[in-house]
């Protein structure tokens, strides 16, 4: 009876070695993926997911920096300035064991450049994409593109085979409440392989044996339990009680409780996003407000006391925890175009927001609905809190209506809302991203995360001309007068960059990514 108790006890020790040194992560954030379509949603935390079992020509590193992935070389062609050459990288094969080559990567990226894509802007300027040879592309641009490389770190590969074979050849319409094949399995060339998909609860991926990169990333990640928690308390709960090992955004008033407990760390860093106030500015009429036959937005007076009513020093202080930086233009320090003058020009002055309202007639102010995510950025919902004291105090009664983002960011994009909030990261590191989602009209290939429904056909112009402008100068001066646009019309209400804040395991190894994408095939442990 001894012998078996005691073979039974290292039996127990064995295995429970086994499963704490086992290269399983169990990862926790605030909200899950949209959707498994690569081209269905621009949106981080889906492409946080897709990277993992995706994979693009050209990707960032954790540090921000441009490397190879599915493309080993790309330059200018030397007979054609408006084509760029991607070399593409030979003996990849997909998950289900399908041959990777060019005919994948025409295949996707034309998916990308139609209607229902969330990934059509940064393929604006394509004239044509082609195969040359099995391992060569050309992307043909309408004029020289300068940047064309950088709009491709989140373009992400399908197989064309699998595609058709499972009518996943168009992309999903999530707007239009549309579900497919492609919005809940995957077949990618990435590290990780999906094994099972429960959204909003749990996915589940498993290592790629036959990943072409085994041998240039450490790979020493080898499963990821990937859980969506949505409330705070209950997320770092999980990674207080070793539940999961990796939360990617620990709650401000949680930070010092994460990082004074033994075994855990908070590595902190900025992160390539501001957080702003959208108003729409464009239509006649609001629905939602208290005014009839007429728009408060559209005059800029109002959206300039808008502006001046929100205390962004306030909200960094009590709501951020001094976790953020005030910004006044909706560009963070990372971006091409950024202007240290504009983005510390912004001031809090609720008197003179009240004589503007005044003189644009709204003396006795007005009410409004205000659309808030409550699971996508940090203390989104509580920076919303916020935001309606403030402007209280210049007479606008701001509703807040709160809700997940897969019902907040639907209004935005199918102009249903009126005022609401939205936060924006810049993958390209330039302000064109910015311009071609945000401030161009909404066309059928711009601007469909414009809500404003800002309208301007000369600064459209001088948007699109961005794509083909090779002298960096002059681009560089068109960039600083479009800012100068946006600014002078208080397209947005600017709030703050936001800094990211990653709590997990003392054992686990990692740069904090601007992007806020945590690779896992880059994760390595103690």
């Amino acid at each position: 009876m001894f012998i078996r108790q005691f073979l039974f006890a290292v039996f127990v020790i064995i295995c429970t070695s086994s499963l704490a040194n086992a290269d399983t992560i169990r990862y926790a954030r605030a909200g899950d993926a949209l959707t498994l379509d690569p081209h269905a949603q621009n949106e981080g935390p889906t492409n946080a997911l897709q990277h993992q079992i995706m994979e693009t020509l050209v990707m960032r590193d954790m540090t921000g920096q441009m490397v190879p992935s599915l493309a080993t070389e790309w330059a200018p062609s030397e007979s054609n300035p408006n084509v760029w050459v991607f070399q593409l990288r030979e003996g990849v094969s997909f998950h289900d064991g399908a041959e990777f080559d060019s005919e994948d990567v025409v295949f996707s990226l034309n998916r990308a450049m139609t209607p229902d894509s969330d990934f059509k802007e940064l393929l604006a300027s394509v004239k044509e994409v082609r195969a040359a040879s099995q391992y060569v592309v050309e992307i043909e641009t309408n004029g020289p593109n300068p940047i064309m490389p950088n709009n491709l770190t989140n373009m992400f590969i399908m197989d064309k085979g699998w595609a058709e074979a499972n009518n996943a050849v168009k992309v999903q319409d999530i707007e239009g409440g549309e579900d497919t094949f492609a919005a809940k399995n995957a077949n990618g060339t990435g590290p990780y392989k999906l094994v099972s998909r429960e959204p909003d609860v749990k996915t589940v991926l498993t290592i790629n044996e036959n990943y072409w990169g085994q041998d240039e990333f450490p790979m020493q990640i080898t499963d990821v339990i990937y859980t969506p928690i949505q409330n705070a308390a209950t997320r770092v709960a999980a990674l207080l009680s070793g539940e999961v090992d990796f939360i990617q955004d620990v709650p401000v008033q949680d930070l010092s409780r994460v990082a004074s407990t033994d075994g855990l760390e908070v590595r902190t860093a900025p992160q390539n996003r501001v957080i702003f106030l959208g108003m729409n500015m464009g239509d006649a009429d609001l629905t939602t407000d208290n005014v009839e036959g007429a728009n408060p937005f559209a005059d800029v007076r109002v959206r300039r006391a808008v502006s001046m009513a929100i205390d962004r020093e306030a909200i960094k202080q009590v709501v951020m925890r001094g976790q953020s930086s005030p910004a006044g233009m909706i560009a963070p320090p990372f971006v091409n175009g950024w202007n240290a003058e504009m983005d510390s020009s912004v001031m809090t002055d609720v008197e003179q927001a009240k004589a503007l309202m005044a003189e644009a007639g709204y003396s006795d102010g007005f009410s409004v609905t205000f659309n808030c995510p409550n699971d996508r950025y940090i203390n989104d919902e509580a920076i919303c809190q916020a935001s309606v004291g403030m402007l209280a105090k210049i007479g606008i009664t701001a509703n807040l209506d709160a809700k997940p983002k897969a019902q907040h960011f639907p209004l935005i994009r199918t102009l249903e809302t009126d005022f609401y909030l939205l936060g924006w990261g810049v993958p390209t590191y330039d302000s064109e991203y910015i311009f071609n989602f945000l401030v161009h009209s909404p066309d059928e290939k711009y601007g469909s995360w414009n809500g404003t429904r800002y309208e301007n056909l000369e600064l459209n112009n001088k948007i699109e001309s961005l794509a083909s402008e090779t002298n960096l100068e002059l681009r560089n001066r068109h960039i600083n007068e479009i800012w100068q646009v946006v600014q002078d019309e208080q397209l947005y209400v600017p709030i703050h960059n936001q800094v990211l804040n990653w709590g997990m395991k003392s054992n686990i190894n990692t740069d904090v990514a601007p992007d806020d994408t945590a690779k896992f095939k880059y994760f390595t442990l103690n």
